[in-house]
């Protein structure tokens, strides 16, 4: 009994310990990519609201890419310790190319770094915020549950396995949120980068709530036990194509139901001053829609 208890709290320590580290990691790695900057600088000397959110988003994503990370079962504590390391290198690998793939191809007609630290453009903020998050959700669901192992031969074939398993999974999450948020971009009766620029926050708050509704959709159909690439694969598909149908119909909900005689896009980009309070609420629409999904379906 003793010696189950230490073994739990030694677990459980180590736990932290590797946590603890890959967010000293992930904070290093976060400032690498960006132009000589200082933390303290920013956030206390320039009151730079945009960083601030944009790097609590990083750090949400952060965590909830390292969730599965910590989950499991103990297999002795140097076994743990190699696993720990292993996916935990591996989720701030796919943290900073998913923000980076995202920054260069969805908002590639303009510099995130200009709007964020000489703009201190706090709907950029907000955006790149909604992009961690959405990564990190991506990330938690293609390294959640089992999964077979393709090599039994190999003493650490499970591990192997698993590492192929999230990167295939992560890779096609990358590749859906890529392109329903280009089409999403697409089919706006306004130019969503346009609007970023000037500051337009109604339009930020809005499209953030669509990013992190969509990666909720594709960590719904991406996470869990691995059975088959076509098993699994086509459960996603059913869930997504559900998933879209019901973002969809939320906007409806929110244009013709809540706010009647008026139209979502009048309030954000068609008056003096745009309408925070009708972004706030398109935004929690799509996120409502997507828990809806990830309860139900």
């Amino acid at each position: 009994m003793e010696q189950d208890l230490l073994t739990t709290i030694w677990h459980s320590a180590l736990q932290i310990g590797v946590f603890v580290f890959f967010l000293f990691v992930g904070k290093k790695l976060f400032l690498q990519f960006k132009r000589n900057i200082s933390i303290q600088e920013e956030l206390v000397h320039h009151d730079n609201l945009a960083f601030a959110i944009s790097i609590v988003g990083y750090y949400i994503g952060l965590v909830l890419g390292l969730v599965p990370v910590l989950s499991g079962e103990s297999e002795g504590i140097i076994t743990d310790l190699i696993n720990l390391s292993l996916y935990g290198l591996l989720v701030l690998i796919l943290l900073t190319l998913s923000a980076g793939i995202n920054d260069k191809i969805v908002f590639r007609f303009f510099s995130i770094d200009k709007e964020i630290f000489d703009d201190h453009n706090p709907g950029t903020g907000l955006i790149m915020a909604a992009n961690y998050i959405s990564s990190g959700l991506i990330i938690y669901g293609a390294m959640d549950g089992a999964g077979p192992n393709f090599f039994p031969e190999m003493y650490d074939g499970v591990v192997l396995s698993g590492l192929i398993t999230s990167f295939v999974f992560w890779s096609i999450g990358q590749v859906l949120i890529l392109l329903i948020t280009i089409a999403f971009d697409k089919l706006l009766p306004y130019d969503l980068h346009d609007e970023v620029e000037k500051d337009n926050v109604a339009v930020s708050i809005a499209y953030s709530g669509m990013m992190i509704a969509v990666a909720m959709i594709v960590f719904n159909g991406i996470r869990g036990d691995f059975y088959s690439w076509s098993e699994n694969l086509t459960g996603l598909g059913i869930e997504l194509a559900i998933g879209l149908v019901v973002l969809v119909a939320s906007r409806i909900i929110v244009d013709k139901i809540l706010i009647p005689g008026r139209r979502i896009t009048d309030e954000l980009v068609n008056q003096e001053k745009p309408n925070l309070g009708i972004g706030l609420i398109e935004g929690l629409a799509y996120c409502t829609g997507a828990f809806l999904v990830l309860m139900f379906v």
